[in-house]
């Protein structure tokens, strides 16, 4: 049985994406927190409870709080890397559970594009790769993809089918930053970034926020949206730095993914639609692995010949993820908010028929956190 039976996700939204030379990034965490606010027909003032994180801010609650004129009961800076809000959804779920605050604002803004890619707070001495000149993050990211293709034989052409997916939904997605038609062939021929990945099974680097409502499954009844329910959840963790990573092509989220199916009820068959943090190509082939919609070494094929595209067998990314949406340092809020559009049957041509299940899957780190989430539209798991 899910613990957040009296919660509902009320609300979500994006601040402005893409390039955003104007805004900053408290400005862009509290474009969105408007927006969503206003999506569910309720105000700053109805917030008592604030969660975010931030590589720009050392304490971006109060950050927040001090822009918006909010002062909240509760408040949870808590950093794991990009995995971290979906981490937040659910520590924001247990305080409404639990009496702390009745409605949580979750909110993100980053404006990597417009500082040149770099993030100020995240950077850590990793003695034991600084020699070896690791181009962090992607170096390991590459190193986990060279490992995959040694020991089950993914080809470069699969990894280049997950972008091109990204692509397709992407196109179908008027607030996606790339929209363009895009090949194997372009994929697999782009600048070598770090072997074997290439520029496009790189994330994009843009600038956006994010943000998303809670409140009691009571309340919610009063509101503008549907509401949507967490029916499982589980996060997990195996290293810091890659050299500590205990086995290269396995990753946490197949600790997460099992506690949030347990406590969901429910498999893989059935889920309708996936969300996953797609920093990198090979993360996609790791995570459907690790979360149990194919087996260990089998990701590559499973990906292949459109399979995740659409019209293909399992939707995944419908939004464009990472690789084709939006990618503001931080992602996983995104996922969330794209299954939550999904549940509530909002997303035009790229809408998902019969949604009832969808699973959202965070990343921090160089596959460091994993935290799976499952939402549906249905209340009472």
């Amino acid at each position: 049985m899910s613990i957040f039976n009296d919660v509902a996700i009320v609300a979500v939204a994006e601040s402005d994406l893409g390039i955003v030379p104007h805004l900053n990034s408290a400005d862009l965490m509290a474009q969105a927190s408007i927006r969503a606010l206003k999506e569910a027909g309720l105000s700053k003032h109805d917030v008592d409870g604030l969660f975010s994180t931030s590589a720009h801010y050392s304490m971006p609650t109060l950050t927040l709080a001090e822009y918006m004129g909010i002062t909240p009961k509760y408040m949870d800076a808590t950093s794991i890397g990009g995995s971290s809000f979906v981490s937040l959804v659910a520590h924001a779920a247990q305080a409404i559970s639990n009496g702390l605050c009745e409605v949580a604002l979750i909110a993100y803004g980053s404006t990597q594009r417009t500082d040149g890619g770099g993030l100020a707070n995240i950077s850590e001495p990793f003695n034991h790769e600084a020699p070896y000149g690791n181009f962090d993050p992607i170096s390991s990211y590459a190193l986990v993809a060279q490992r995959h293709m040694y020991e089950f034989g993914t080809t470069r052409n699969q990894l280049s089918e997950v972008a091109v997916a990204a692509r397709k939904w992407a196109s179908m997605n008027s607030k996606a930053f790339k929209r363009e038609p895009l090949t194997l062939d372009d994929v697999s021929n782009s600048t070598l970034i770090s072997t074997p990945l290439t520029k496009l099974d790189c994330c994009l680097i843009t600038d956006g926020g994010a943000a998303l409502v809670l409140t009691t499954k009571e309340k919610a009844k009063s509101l503008n949206k549907e509401p949507i329910y967490i029916w499982g959840y589980g996060e997990s963790t195996t290293h810091r730095s890659i050299v500590s990573m205990p086995n290269l092509v396995e990753t946490a989220a197949k600790l997460s993914g099992l506690s949030a199916y347990e406590m969901a009820g429910v498999g893989p068959s059935d889920i309708d639609v996936v969300q996953l943090y797609d920093a990198f190509s090979i993360n996609v082939i790791l995570f459907l692995e690790d979360l149990g919609f194919c087996p260990k070494g089998e990701g590559g094929s499973f990906v292949a010949n459109g399979a995740i595209a659409p019209g293909g067998r399992l939707p995944v990314n419908t939004n464009g993820g990472g690789l084709s949406y939006c990618h503001p340092g931080m992602y996983g809020l995104f996922t969330v908010i794209e299954g939550v559009r999904q549940l509530r049957k909002e997303c035009g041509e790229r809408q998902i028929d019969n949604c009832r299940i969808a699973l959202a899957n965070g990343n921090g780190g160089v596959l460091s956190s994993q935290v799976t989430m499952i939402l549906s539209n249905e209340a009472g798991a």
